[in-house]
C-alpha cells in the first residue's frame, strides 16, 4: 500500500522509472495506456515486430505526439533491453521461445523482469527465478494476469493464518472445447469470423482461451508460485458461481469436487448443459481458505462471509482482472520494493501437449490454440516420467502417429539438439526435478 507514496518519491526527484516494453499488442497497449497517467514511469523503449504499429498503439490508447516522439521505437527485443538506463523489462509477446531469451538477456544486463509472457514462465519459469535471484534482480510475473492475483491472494490467505483448500480463476468452459480450431472458434464467442478480422482478433489466441490450454498455462504457474498441488486427473473445470464456491470447491471427504486440499483449480461459467452458471466468476479469481479453529469460522459467520454448511469453509474473490490496466503494480515492486508480484519457485504444474484428432507421422504441431493439440495440466512429476511434450515446445514435427486425446511425447516429435529454448527447458527439468510433485 505505499508504491504510490515510493514513486511519488521518485517523481519529485526527478529519477522516473524507466521501463522498456517488448510486444505492444494488447497487454502492453493496455499498460501504455496507463502511462501518461502515471507520473514519475516512463517508457523509454518499445520493441515490437512492427514498430509502426506500436506506434499507432500509442496513438490509439492516447498518447500526445510529444510522448510518442520521446520514445524509442525497435523492431528488436534485445535492442530495448540495451536501450540506456533501464530498470524494467516487460516481456509480453506471448512467444516462449523468444520470451525465455529476452528474460535471460534482460537478467543478464541487470534489469528487472516482469514476465506477462506466461507460457514462457510455466516452460522455463523456474530456472528464470533462480538466475535472476543470483544477478539480485526481480523475475516476477505480471500483476493483472490471473496467476499474479491469485498467487497474492493466497499469499494473504496464509499470511493471515488460514489454510488455502483452493485457489484459481474462472472461465468458460465445456469438455467438447478441447477440439476446438481457429478454424471454428468465433461461433463459441458469438462472433462472425468477419467481425473478428475487423477487430484484429486473433483466432488461435482467442481459441487458447476456449480449449482450456490457457487455463492449463495459468494454474501451472499459480502452483509454481504457490507451492500448490495440481489435481492428478489434469482440471476438471467445475460449474460453480461465486456463492457456492466453499461448498463445491472443498475435498470430497467434506462434501465438494477436490480430490484433496491445497490444489490449484478453474471453475466453469457454464454448467455441462450449456446453461449460465449463476453469478459466475468467468472474469475472476478466487482462493477458498479453511478456519483453523472454531473461533475463527464463528467469525466467518459473525463477518458475512459465505461459507459451506459446516461454516469452516469460506471464499473470497475479485470478480475481475484488468490485465495490462493493472502491470504498473508489477513494475513499480520490481523497482521500488525489489519485490516479485509472483515468481516460481518451484517445478510443480506442467502443461502437456494433447491431440486434438488422430495426428499422423509428418505432420507439423501448431503450438497453444492452433489446429493439431490442446494443453493439459498435469502434476510436473507425472509429466516428467510420462516424457510428455510440453505445449511450448508444440511446434515441431512427429515422427510417429498420436492418436486423438493421447498425449504427445517427446519420442513421438523430431528434436533438434541445438536449439536453446530446448537447452534451457531440458536444464530446468536438471535443477528443478527434485520439487516436482
Amino acid at each position: 500500500m505505499n508504491l504510490h507514496s515510493l514513486l511519488r518519491q521518485r517523481h519529485a526527484a526527478g529519477k522516473p522509472v524507466r521501463v522498456a516494453l517488448i510486444g505492444a499488442g494488447k497487454f502492453g497497449s493496455m499498460f501504455l495506456s496507463q502511462v501518461p497517467h502515471t507520473p514519475g514511469v516512463e517508457v523509454a523503449v518499445i520493441a515490437d515486430l512492427d514498430p509502426d504499429r506500436a506506434r499507432e498503439a500509442c496513438r490509439t490508447v492516447g498518447w500526445d505526439a510529444a510522448r510518442i516522439d520521446a520514445t524509442t521505437f525497435a523492431d528488436d527485443g534485445f535492442a530495448a533491453i540495451k536501450g540506456g538506463p533501464i530498470e524494467v523489462v516487460i516481456e509480453a509477446t506471448g512467444n516462449p521461445a523468444a520470451g525465455i531469451r529476452h528474460a535471460r538477456a534482460a537478467i543478464a544486463a541487470g534489469k528487472h523482469i516482469v514476465m506477462v509472457n506466461v507460457e514462457a514462465d510455466v516452460l522455463a519459469g523456474p530456472l528464470l527465478a533462480d538466475e535472476a535471484r543470483r544477478a539480485d534482480v526481480v523475475y516476477s510475473l505480471a500483476y493483472g494476469d490471473q496467476p499474479a492475483l491469485t498467487a497474492e491472494m493466497v499469499d494473504w490467505a496464509r499470511a493471515t493464518g488460514f489454510g488455502v483448500v483452493a485457489a484459481g480463476k474462472g472461465t468458460k468452459y465445456l469438455p467438447i472445447y478441447h477440439d476446438v480450431t481457429p478454424a471454428d472458434v468465433w461461433g463459441h464467442y458469438g462472433l462472425t469470423a468477419d467481425k473478428a478480422q475487423s477487430a484484429g482478433m486473433n483466432p488461435q489466441m482467442f481459441n487458447s482461451f476456449l480449449d482450456g490450454t490457457k487455463s492449463a498455462i495459468e494454474m501451472a504457474a499459480i502452483a509454481n508460485a504457490t507451492g500448490l498441488d495440481v489435481p492428478t486427473q489434469g482440471l476438471a473445470f467445475p460449474p460453480c458461481g461465486v456463492d457456492d464456491l466453499p461448498h463445491v470447491m472443498r475435498p470430497r471427504a467434506a462434501g465438494g469436487v477436490l480430490e484433496k486440499s491445497g490444489v490449484v483449480e478453474v471453475v466453469s461459467s457454464l454448467e455441462r448443459d450449456g446453461r449460465p452458471v449463476f453469478r459466475d466468476l468467468r472474469w475472476g479469481v478466487y482462493v477458498v481458505i479453511e478456519a483453523p479453529n472454531d473461533y475463527a469460522a464463528d467469525c466467518f459467520g459473525q463477518y458475512g462471509l459465505k461459507t459451506d454448511a459446516s461454516g469452516r469453509y469460506a471464499a473470497m474473490y475479485k470478480p475481475y482482472h484488468l490485465i495490462g490496466l493493472e502491470l504498473n503494480i508489477s513494475v513499480l515492486s520490481a523497482a521500488l520494493r525489489r519485490e516479485p508480484t509472483g515468481q516460481p519457485l518451484a517445478f510443480r504444474g506442467d502443461v502437456a501437449a494433447v491431440a486434438k484428432r488422430d495426428l499422423c507421422a509428418g505432420e507439423m504441431l501448431d503450438g497453444e490454440g492452433g489446429y493439431t493439440v490442446w494443453g493439459r495440466l498435469m502434476p510436473a512429476a507425472d509429466s516428467l516420467k510420462a516424457g510428455a511434450l510440453p505445449i511450448g515446445l508444440a511446434h515441431v514435427r512427429l515422427t510417429k502417429d498420436v492418436a486423438h486425446g493421447e498425449l504427445v511425447r517427446w519420442s513421438d516429435v523430431e528434436i533438434d539438439g541445438k536449439n536453446e529454448t530446448i537447452a534451457v527447458r531440458r536444464a530446468m527439468e536438471k535443477q528443478f526435478g527434485t520439487t516436482a510433485r
